[in-house]
């Protein structure tokens, strides 16, 4: 993730952890769980609690956390992402709430059927988690895979978002 343009941040208690909050000039540039895989390094980010994109993305969260909304309305900047990752990234935004897709289908659906893994690592570093709802993407046989934010925050946000999500042999889950 590469972030050429200066951001700024806030963070708020979810009922999933704390979640830091970014922006740009042109819009929200990430939603990361703490100690969540790939968080950038934020040392030079200014913090700003009043930033009009920060304060909105906020509200959102805070309402999509509380069972009162399934769809944002915010700029976003996804600029900090390859063309590739850019194009994975506008296909997730496209998995409603309450549904799945596969990493293959989702390979298929920007045109790129043979590129099952690149799709997955683009999910993976995603800078947007809930937002981007990369949390929507399942194994080709429906179960729960990777979440950089860690799987037991996954099944929360499928669960909240109506996905039935049954415990699998192993500790492992998968969708009903």
């Amino acid at each position: 993730m590469k972030f050429d343009t200066p951001l700024v941040q806030t963070t708020f208690n979810s009922p999933l952890g704390r979640v830091i909050v970014a922006a740009t000039d042109q819009g929200l540039a990430g939603v990361w769980f703490d100690g969540q895989r790939h968080l950038p390094d934020m040392s030079s980010w200014r913090v700003d609690d009043w930033h009009p994109v920060l304060v909105r993305a906020v509200q959102q969260l805070t309402e999509y956390f509380a069972g009162r909304r399934t769809v944002f309305d915010l700029p976003l900047d996804l600029h900090g992402g390859t063309a590739f990752q850019q194009s994975v990234w506008h296909a997730l935004l496209k998995i409603p709430p309450g549904h799945t897709t596969s990493y293959g289908a989702l390979s298929s659906r920007i045109g790129k059927p043979a590129a099952v893994r690149a799709v997955g690592a683009a999910v993976g570093r995603n800078p947007i988690s809930v937002i981007v709802p990369c949390h929507r993407v399942m194994g080709a046989d429906g179960s729960l895979t990777g979440y950089a934010g860690g799987l037991d925050r996954k099944t929360a946000l499928l669960k909240l978002e109506g996905a039935a999500v049954r415990p699998q042999a192993a500790g492992q889950e998968s969708l009903v």
